[in-house]
């Protein structure tokens, strides 16, 4: 399926890429770059010698025509995504885009897992990408315009054995990315979620190379930059892998009334299915309160005996 469209620039916008030394975050650099955008490359994982993984990644833009600076900081360090932030304003005078990229993974089966193991994934994914969050927050309230972008897996949307710290990090970035998404919408900042299926560093020796081989990072940053984009969408979650596209919801039943009564939680047990029916009344709430006003509405509803 082919459509001719036209092609996404992002001249004049400055875009901050966390983890952008390898895999995905430095596919992501290099495209938005490739099409205009100054690039903050943010990296913090050592490489041998002299020159850091971010460095080389500054070379490639710069020696194809585009402009990039790299960065150092440990996104789990506050003061230093500020001054990261700081450095891009001072370079640029301005921050369009965030790509909250930066990641670990600590797997291990819930029951062997260390907490220590289970605290740092969540600091590196969910902190992390909050730290970046607030420290561009202003910057894009002034400017009227902000796209960022969180980066969250299967693993949260739907589980992964032996991977509980990834997995409730992951959702966790789904939910920042709902609320943020409500907050900025007046000064036009649209916050989105990318759920990648690629193999990179993190998951080398997970799966078959001819699985690994498919699933080339730069197939899943045409969903990147089409949510980075100043036609993006917000409050979506976009899964890539392979060169296929996804879109995942968190959808909400119709569900029955049942009223309050000493045996309720009986008639929960016995309307399960019914309560579960997916096929008709399903819904995306716009919010959480979206929610309580479907079940509000439901019990209007029972007790003026439209139901």
């Amino acid at each position: 399926m082919s459509n001719s469209t036209t092609p996404l620039r992002f001249d004049g916008r400055v875009a901050i890429v966390t983890g952008a030394g390898g895999g995905l975050g430095r596919q992501h650099a290099l495209a938005l770059a490739a099409r205009g955008a100054k690039v903050v490359v943010n990296d913090f994982a050592p490489m041998h010698g002299s020159e850091s993984p971010a460095d080389a990644v500054v070379a490639a833009i710069r020696a194809a025509g585009g402009e990039a600076i790299a960065n150092g900081a440990s996104v789990t360090d506050e003061a230093a995504v500020q001054a990261m932030v700081q450095q891009a304003m001072d370079t640029w005078g301005r921050v369009d885009i965030l790509v909250n990229n930066a990641g670990i993974l600590r797997d291990k089966s819930f029951a062997k897992m260390d907490l220590a193991d289970f605290k740092l994934v969540l600091d590196v994914h969910l902190m992390g990408a909050v730290h970046c969050c607030k420290a561009v927050w202003e910057v894009m309230r002034a400017q009227n315009y902000g796209r960022i972008v969180m980066t969250t897996s299967s693993s949260g949307l739907y589980g992964n054995f032996g991977q509980s710290n990834y997995g409730a990090a992951k959702m966790a970035l789904v939910g920042l990315m709902q609320t943020l998404a409500l907050e900025g919408a007046k000064n036009n900042i649209r916050v989105n979620s990318l759920a990648p299926t690629a193999a990179t560093r993190m998951t080398e020796g997970l799966m078959p190379q001819a699985v690994l081989d498919l699933l080339k990072p730069e197939a899943v940053t045409p969903a990147l930059l089409h949510l980075a984009s100043e036609d993006a969408p917000t409050r979506a979650i976009l899964c890539a892998g392979a060169g296929t596209f996804e879109r995942a919801y968190i959808t909400l039943t119709q569900g029955v009334h049942l009223g309050l009564g000493a045996d309720t939680p009986e008639q929960v047990a016995a309307a399960f299915d019914e309560i579960s029916q997916r096929e008709e009344g399903e819904t995306v709430p716009d919010s959480g309160t979206a929610q309580g006003s479907n079940e509000v509405g439901q019990a209007m509803r029972a007790m003026r005996g439209e139901d």
